[in-house]
């Protein structure tokens, strides 16, 4: 059958509403989707059972009538130092925490979203034909990076993320699902972007916790970004000291990309790093050393004191709520055992007083991870 609409025409919308990078792929089955069965049954899920629908080997189970799946992509690249470079940024001696670039803003799930229902809109505005369309953004059964891939959007690297020649891997991906008939962004016949990671290691070689067991494959078990977001329970003891300073998510794999080295800056204010509400900045700058007063390399000693109440209304409409309270309080004890106070710090006291009375409360990850780090100090 024909395609009925015009993907040239998509693209260009895509890219009118703030995406930079848009391409069309057939809902068929790849390769890749398949690599899935094998990688569950070697247990590298750990907890997120969501991994295990079945939907997820085959783009057309989540609506059987799909034919196409338009993919977007989203830069959220800022200025801002890289997790290398970071501490050597920070003007004071105080401990700080390690919040992934990606979390610095807002949701990213609401800002790709409201583009993707636009998209949307204006492709129902120009076709007539009566056609089913379902945006996910991280939601849904579907394998997004290797919809990209076959979109022509870039290749899959050695760190299982989609690189993209120009852009690097610091953007999000969003997809619409379709029924209508579109024409594919590659023509028949026509290959995906090469891989083009070569020998390069330097990706596997620096994950502090080693959690690739081989060039494109990850144990999300050991992987700082798992450790820190999704296991709800304890961080196992061998892979506390090598979380050094991340309270969620983790860059390191992407940092010492080269294809990161000249990726593009996102003019998008959503994505810079969330200033702290006026009560709690002025509480910061209450401290003598205070530098930060954003998410963007947070003191621990902050971190440390936040209340549930504080949590859900500091990070209302950010990635960081996934992690729950508990999960970041345990993710910042962890980063405090692992700090290098000196030995006069000026907020070693303040910081161990606030151990203390977490080792005390009645949430047991979080006491015993607090425990651990006066230990360790």
């Amino acid at each position: 059958m024909k395609p009925s609409a015009d993907t040239s025409w998509i693209v260009h919308q895509a890219k009118s509403l703030g995406f930079d990078r848009c391409g069309v792929v057939r809902a068929e089955k790849f390769p890749e989707l398949e690599n899935i069965r094998d990688w569950l049954g070697r247990g590298f899920a750990g907890e997120m059972k969501y991994l295990s629908d079945s939907r997820r080997t085959d783009p057309r189970a989540p609506m059987p009538a799909v034919r196409s799946i338009i993919v977007c992509l989203l830069n959220y690249n800022t200025q801002h130092p890289l997790s290398a470079d970071a501490m050597l940024s920070a003007q004071d001696d105080e401990p700080r925490g390690w919040i992934s670039r990606y979390a610095w803003g807002d949701d990213y799930h609401a800002v790709l979203r409201e583009r993707l229902d636009k998209l949307t809109a204006l492709i129902r505005e120009t076709f007539p034909e009566p056609f089913e369309a379902r945006a996910y953004v991280d939601t849904g059964p579907v394998q997004e990076r290797v919809l990209a891939k076959y979109a022509g959007l870039g290749w899959l690297g050695k760190n299982t993320l989609l690189l993209n020649e120009a852009l690097g891997s610091y953007f999000f991906l969003g997809v619409i699902l379709t029924t209508l008939n579109l024409q594919p962004t590659l023509d028949e016949g026509e290959m995906p972007p090469p891989d083009l990671c070569g020998s390069c290691r330097q990706c596997l070689d620096a994950c502090p916790t080693q959690a690739f067991v081989e060039p494109y494959v990850l144990d999300a078990r050991k992987c700082i970004s798992y450790l820190t977001i999704e296991l709800r329970g304890s961080i196992p003891a061998e892979l506390r000291e090598p979380m050094g300073n991340h309270v969620f998510g983790c860059d390191i794999c992407q940092d010492v990309c080269p294809w990161n080295r000249r990726a593009p800056v996102s003019a998008l204010l959503q994505f810079e790093p969330r200033a702290l509400p006026p009560h709690h900045r002025d509480a910061a700058e209450k401290s003598p050393s205070a530098q930060s007063d954003s998410l963007f390399l947070p003191r621990l000693e902050w971190l440390l004191t936040l209340s549930e109440t504080d949590f859900r209304e500091i990070f209302r409409g950010s990635p960081i709520k996934r992690t729950k309270w508990r999960g970041l309080l345990r993710n910042a004890c962890i980063a405090a055992g692992n700090s290098d106070f000196g030995p006069a710090g000026a907020s070693h006291e303040r910081i161990r007083d606030s151990l203390n009375r977490l080792a005390a409360c009645g949430d047991s990850v979080v006491a015993e991870s607090a425990q651990w780090a006066l230990s360790r100090i």
